[in-house]
């Protein structure tokens, strides 16, 4: 694997997010973790999955690869995204995201889809999409469920950030130690669950997502036909992309 690196150990999944500088999630990096959750879904055993990034680089994530945010690769790219988040609701496994440093856009919607957050003092949080003329379809889906309707729709239509300590008051987040706590907090969470059955565990992750309300799975579909079939007819989410790329503001046109 080239943008990740996947181990098992202990009856733990640990898929470790190494594209440096910043964690930018191209086609090929979600296909990878889409595989390395495949086969996590095929360890009876396993207790948990982590997700966590590798010292070498500066962000948990920094969101998905603008540049593949065109119409020649709009397609793969929300399909190879989206498919991560079917993976962990088949998988049913608890997840646990240790985030140090920013987890923005689709890194954000990574920590929102995992179970449990363990977070540094400096994570920083947020969906900056609309400055980009475009929304984030998986946390429209479930912000709200985890922060509240208010705070998930400020985040989303305003694109401004939270810090750890905000994340943490709104429930984003469980608990917030300093960067050199965040194995030691990891381990404390993972010890639990090892003493605990796995298939119990799966079946209890499967009881949530039946009591959140309609599944993810389903609820993505719809959005991302919204997203498709209207946002990207708009000449705006075409010139937000571009602008982003081009290193300037988007010239607006409504329409």
């Amino acid at each position: 694997m080239q943008h990740i690196r996947f181990t098992i150990e202990d009856r733990v999944g640990r898929i470790t997010l190494a594209r440096a500088p910043l964690n930018v999630l191209n086609i090929a990096m979600m296909r990878e973790i889409g595989g390395a959750l495949d086969e996590c879904a095929r360890q009876r055993e396993m207790v948990a999955v982590v997700f966590e990034s590798a010292p070498e680089v500066r962000a948990f994530s920094a969101g998905v690869a603008v540049e593949e945010h065109v119409e020649e690769t709009i397609f793969q790219m929300l399909e190879s995204f989206h498919d991560i988040f079917r993976a962990l609701e088949r998988m049913a496994k608890p997840t646990l995201a240790v985030v140090d440093g920013a987890a923005l856009g689709g890194g954000c919607e990574l920590v929102a889809g995992c179970d449990i957050v363990i977070a540094s003092d400096r994570a920083r949080f947020g969906q900056p999409e609309i400055k980009l003329g475009v929304f984030p379809p998986v946390a429209a889906i479930l912000l709200p469920r985890i922060i509240g309707e208010r705070r998930a729709r400020e985040m989303c239509l305003t694109g401004e950030p939270l810090d750890a300590a905000e994340a943490l008051r709104l429930g984003l987040v469980n608990y917030v130690v300093p960067p050199a706590q965040l194995e030691q907090k990891t381990q404390e969470i993972l010890s639990r669950l090892r003493e605990l059955s796995a298939p119990a565990l799966e079946t209890a992750r499967r009881a949530l997502d039946i009591g959140r309300g309609p599944s993810l799975t389903e609820t993505l579909a719809e959005v991302e036909k919204l997203y498709l079939d209207e946002l990207m007819k708009l000449e705006d989410a075409h010139e937000g992309i571009r602008a982003f790329m081009e290193k300037r503001k988007p010239i607006w046109r409504n329409r």
